[in-house]
């Protein structure tokens, strides 16, 4: 078995699982790359486009886009630097945090659900495993240049 091809193939199939109990709550469907910009912007409170750009390393272009259509949603706010007109200041609206709040509790239902119905020994080993994946991340974060 080689690891690495056994957990990309996993990889996949765990996200929209757990996107599908979202679904199933009648939440709104939203693309990853929007709910990204909302966690980042829930987590900052409020910051530039280009901030937010380099945080989620994407192209400025992507968070303009997204910007764009989320701000016609109502899920973004924008306010004008009061030091420099030509900035702007993200902030995620009300709406998109209360909605950001229901994913996760909606989320963390359906894991825990699905954690309580494994073997003790399993779920220790998981429990076990979540600072290595948390490493993980980090180091294909440091390997993967910014969009």
């Amino acid at each position: 078995m080689d690891t690495a091809t056994e957990f990309g193939r996993l990889l996949g199939p765990l996200r929209r699982a757990v996107l599908r109990t979202r679904r199933a709550e009648g939440l709104p469907d939203l693309p990853e790359a929007q709910i990204e910009l909302l966690r980042a912007l829930a987590e900052t409170g409020t910051a530039t486009p280009r901030q937010v750009a380099a945080r989620l390393r994407v192209a400025p272009s992507t968070v303009s886009n997204l910007v764009r259509t989320m701000t016609a949603a109502g899920l973004v706010e924008r306010t004008p630097s009061a030091a420099d007109l030509r900035t702007v200041h993200l902030a995620a609206s009300p709406r998109a945090l209360d909605m950001l709040d229901r994913y996760d509790r909606t989320s963390t239902a359906a894991l825990r659900r699905a954690l309580d119905g494994l073997a003790p020994a399993k779920r220790e080993a998981l429990e076990r495993a979540l600072p290595v994946l948390a490493e993980l991340l980090t180091t294909l974060e440091a390997q993967t240049p910014e969009g």
